[in-house]
């Protein structure tokens, strides 16, 4: 996996065609695609009234990457954070941005309403973050496979949450995530059904995602969630 900065863009080229399951913005669902990008944007990139997806397409249509998967976040792509991890001849690469402006606890939401989002976008280092991960694994899985691979992504993003204990502003307790988060997981197509916490598989994808995301969450709080007072 080869990642190129160019700002607002993050390129991530998984070296070959591979299958991709995400509920990115663009290319959602299950896929075929040899990039994963990241989209930074800002306030003056979403104005009130525009139709996202429209938008995007033609920012990717720009870059002749419209059969890749994209993601969005206002996170610096610069801080993005890179994470590998072997486990019984299987490896696992893991890249995250990490954003905790709009975080969310499960099973509860904070109370937005009388927040002024044009205020806040407008000031760019505390606008909305959000948790954005694209793995690679080396093993072959299946569809049903690569459903449990994206569970255990999504176990280890929510334990390196925790891990940063970053309190909701409400006091409703720990963030388990944001509301905004996206994960997309990249395998060589095969039949195997299983990639769980038992396998080598699901071990090697939990480690590289809790490293990476446990980094990013650290450089955030050390950085905008300072300037924030997050």
């Amino acid at each position: 996996m080869k990642l190129v900065l160019n700002a607002p863009w993050l390129d991530c080229d998984l070296g070959q065609e591979m299958q991709v399951l995400s509920w990115a913005p663009h290319g959602a669902g299950f896929t075929r695609t040899r990039r994963i990008l990241w989209r930074q944007v800002r306030n003056a990139d979403l104005p009130p009234g525009l139709d996202v997806g429209v938008w995007l397409r033609a920012e990717l249509a720009q870059r002749r990457a419209l059969d890749a998967v994209c993601m969005l976040t206002a996170r610096d792509v610069a801080a993005h954070h890179f994470s590998r991890a072997e486990v019984g001849g299987i490896s696992v690469q893991a890249v995250a941005t990490v954003g905790l402006s709009n975080a969310e606890r499960v099973g509860h939401r904070v109370d937005r309403t009388g927040r002024d989002w044009n205020r806040d976008l407008a000031q760019e280092a505390r606008a909305i973050g959000t948790i954005n991960i694209a793995l690679h694994l080396d093993a072959p899985l299946s569809q049903t496979g690569l459903i449990e691979a994206l569970s255990i992504a999504t176990q280890a993003r929510t334990l390196a949450i925790l891990d940063a204990a970053h309190a909701l502003p409400d006091g409703a307790g720990l963030a388990t995530g944001t509301g905004t988060d996206c994960i997309a997981v990249a395998a060589p197509p095969g039949t195997n059904d299983y990639a769980g916490l038992h396998t080598d598989i699901g071990a090697a994808i939990g480690k590289a995602v809790l490293c990476a995301v446990r980094e990013g969450a650290q450089a955030w709080q050390a950085s905008v969630g300072k300037l924030s007072g997050g």
